[in-house]
């Protein structure tokens, strides 16, 4: 099925396509989602991608940087990136509107193993910008909820103001089928700040706190770097195996065809070979977490 979505890709994935922004939402300070869609009907009905792959996003005139995809691919006709406006790639984007094009080539690298989640117990962790790419698996998996066994979602931001995609979380909070626990490190009770009657604490809390025996479940990991460490210790303590710990290393990519070799990890090339690493791959990578 896998090789089955990467197969249907753009014939040729090193060009740019031309792509209309068609919506920008803001989603927290300095994060935006930008909705697009292809120019070409063609490329337009028939790209797809794997939850975890990225793409090359090109602002003409100012230059290129790499996007991890926010949307599903079992929700087609448009690509979702959640993108935060840091550096002259983005500064550029965010001056873009409705309307505007930019040069969209990829997808790139592996994605998540779709075929061994299926039919599996699955713990998706999120820290701060990392529920951007874990957002297009969260979303493939409740669109084919019958293929799945036990999910939950884990996700954790500084603040509430923080929290990506905020009204669909909420909305996670009343379905029945998905556990989904959200913690914030701080809250503000000030005017002008979101009210807040959750879990505070770091992401961590919440994996220490789990009284059932998770150690037959897959785990999907995206969050900054710091974070890793922390949550990987406390997934070790359930007993999870670390081949089933997948994460995501998508703040190394670069180029998308491990070219400018800037993504290197050990012996690795993050374009090529990932964004998407198991626990037991990055333990033979210097410095991959």
């Amino acid at each position: 099925m896998q090789r089955e979505m990467l197969a249907k890709a753009v014939d040729n994935p090193y060009k740019p396509h031309l792509t209309r922004i068609i919506r920008i939402i803001p989603m927290a300070e300095d994060h935006c989602l930008f909705q697009m869609r292809f120019e070409e009907p063609k490329i337009a009905d028939s790209f797809t991608f794997i939850p975890g792959q990225f793409m090359m996003l090109t602002v003409f005139g100012v230059g290129e940087a790499p996007f991890s995809i926010s949307s599903s691919p079992s929700r087609r006709g448009f690509l979702e990136m959640c993108i935060r406006r840091i550096g002259r790639v983005t500064d550029a984007l965010y001056r873009l509107r409705d309307n505007d094009l930019v040069g969209i080539r990829g997808p790139y690298g592996n994605g998540f193993p779709l075929e061994l989640f299926r039919g599996q117990n699955i713990i998706l962790i999120a820290g701060g910008l990392g529920m951007a790419p874990l957002r297009s698996l969260l979303n493939y998996v409740l669109d084919n909820r019958v293929d799945f066994g036990k999910v939950s979602l884990f996700y954790g931001a500084r603040t509430p103001e923080d929290l990506l995609f905020r009204d669909e979380l909420m909305s996670l909070l009343h379905r029945g089928d998905v556990d989904c626990q959200l913690i914030v490190e701080e809250t503000f009770k000030l005017p002008g700040h979101l009210p807040w009657s959750g879990k505070i604490g770091l992401v961590t809390h919440i994996i220490d706190d789990i009284e059932e025996d998770i150690s037959d479940y897959y785990v999907a990991i995206c969050g900054p770097p710091v974070m890793y460490k922390f949550v990987i210790d406390s997934l070790l303590k359930k007993n999870i195996k670390k081949d089933r710990i997948y994460m995501s290393l998508e703040r190394r990519m670069e180029c998308g065809i491990g070219k400018c070799g800037h993504c290197t990890v050990g012996y690795k090339f993050t374009c090529i070979h990932g964004p998407i690493f198991t626990y037991w791959d990055a333990i033979n990578l210097p410095e991959a977490i």
